[in-house]
Formats: structure tokens, sequence, C-alpha cells
């Protein structure tokens, strides 16, 4: 297992709305290293921000801003602003997001994407502080050559091992891994498939990924098989979801952002428990 990322080996994503200074700077005293902002922050990119000023040390990441929503050059301006005020701190993931969420705007992904990096580029942000969500290995790809690297979302350690080949040995490789503290199954299972049923197993780029994973169509039907739920959740007590964050550090990756679930609890006593099970603290 590699430890060179600045980012630290584990980090914490959360959805943007349930992000607040005093939240970012309690998760920064466990040990975490990065802290991810999740669902396509505006590109004012206030809130990273606000979680800078209040932290001393972690790294502020976007996971991800979406190049639907959010204008290019906008983003390079907050960038700057960012970097000057806090050096080194913040990294910015961009990805295309969902059709859905593009509504007469969407035109190919992959070149829209390229045009979206060619004006950062122009605008000076540096490819070494820039990730991209990528699951396929097109992306995977131009991860490597167009940004520092990748920044799955909803994936396993098999999907690790896999972006790793694609990505080779330089690249950035930090997955979003989704946990529940809990040794009820039925119940930690009902929570996960709550989550990732709607809408991930009905998003195509979601779908088509699980299935180059190994996953057959019929399995992600009607919110998803014990299979498919249990492996893009973990759940268990703090080792065992300790255990995955490691399976995909093994796996090749650089760095591992956890999401605590339920979304809408209060994420300290789980993040308190897996930081101890993994010696953040």
């Amino acid at each position: 297992m590699k430890n060179t990322s600045p980012l630290g080996e584990y980090g914490v994503w959360r959805h943007a709305e349930g992000l607040f200074p005093d939240l970012a700077a309690a998760i920064e005293r466990l040990g975490y290293g990065t802290l991810w902002v999740g669902v396509s922050p505006p590109a004012d990119l206030e809130l990273a921000e606000r979680l800078l000023d209040a932290t001393e040390r972690i790294i502020v990441a976007t996971g991800v801003v979406n190049i639907w929503a959010a204008d290019a050059e906008a983003i390079a301006a907050s960038y700057r602003r960012l970097e000057e005020r806090y050096p080194g701190r913040f990294l910015l993931g961009v990805g295309v997001g969902h059709p859905e969420m593009a509504g007469d705007r969407y035109r190919r992904p992959y070149s829209a994407l390229v045009e979206y990096l060619d004006v950062l580029d122009r605008e000076g942000v540096p490819v070494n502080r820039r990730v991209l969500a990528a699951l396929g290995p097109k992306v995977l790809t131009l991860s490597a050559a167009r940004a520092a690297g990748a920044h799955p979302y909803l994936t396993t350690p098999e999907h690790t091992r896999s972006a790793r080949e694609t990505l080779g040995s330089d690249a950035l490789l930090a997955p979003q891994q989704k946990v529940v503290l809990s040794t009820d199954v039925d119940a930690a299972r009902a929570i996960a498939r709550a989550t990732v049923a709607n809408p991930y197993l009905k998003r195509r780029n979601y779908r088509a990924n699980l299935e180059r994973t190994g996953f057959a169509a019929e399995e992600l039907d009607s919110d998803g098989t014990d299979r498919v739920v249990d492996a893009l959740v973990a759940h268990g007590d703090a080792d065992h979801l300790a255990g995955r964050l490691r399976d995909h550090r093994a796996a090749g990756a650089d760095h591992v952002a956890v999401q605590a679930l339920p979304v809408q609890d209060d994420p300290l006593p789980t993040l308190g428990a897996l930081a101890a099970a993994l010696g953040l603290c």
C-alpha cells in the first residue's frame, strides 16, 4: 500500500448541505487528511472557503464540481482565490455528472470534459491540483493525462484494482466508499439499499460500470440484490469497515474517502470509531 498522497490515506466525503465549519474542524481533529465536498457545489466555492477557514491543515476537495452546472472560467477564478488564501490546501475535482442534470446543454460528455479542462489550462489551474470523476477506462486514462488522477464514486475494491491498472503507477487514485456502522445486517442493508438504489442503480453510467465490474444487469434491477448492496456499502463494526477501506488501499488506492450513512445523521460517531480502528487518532 502506497502512502505518498498529500491527501493522506483516508478522508471524509459528505454532501455539501451536511457540511459545516465546526464539523470540518472535528473531522480534522480525528486525523482524516481530506474533506470532500460532495454533489457539485456552486462555482463560487464559498463553502470550501468556509471549511478551509475553520481548519488548519486538512485538504478540502470537491467531489465533484459538475461541468454542466459550473462555468469553467468561474471555477478557475474560485480556485485562484482559494489557492492564494490557503496555499496547497484545495483540490479541484470535476466531472461530467449525469446527462439528466445537463438539460438542453447536454452534448458528448467526453468532449465536453476535454473542453472544460482546456479552459482550466488556459485559466491557470495546474494539472496536479485537479482530479476527475472517473469510472470507465476512457476517462480514467484522461485522468492520468490531464489531471493528478481520479476520484471514482460508488465503486468496489475490484474496481480500484482495475482502475490502478488503467491509470498506471503514478496517478492519484482516490475512490469513495459508503459505510454503515451497524452489526444488524437487515437494518444496515435497508439503509444501504435506500442510498444506492435511487438514484445510482437507475443511472446508466453507474450501471454500466457495475456491469464492467462483474455484476449482471438483473442484479442491479429492483433496488439491487444483497450482493450488490453489500459490495457497494460496507456495514458492520468499526474493524470490519476499516478492513474494507484497507481493501481499497491494498488494491492500489492512494487515498479512500469514506461516506458515513445514513446521510442525514451526525457522522461523527461513525467517523470517530472508524478513525480509531484505522489508527488515525
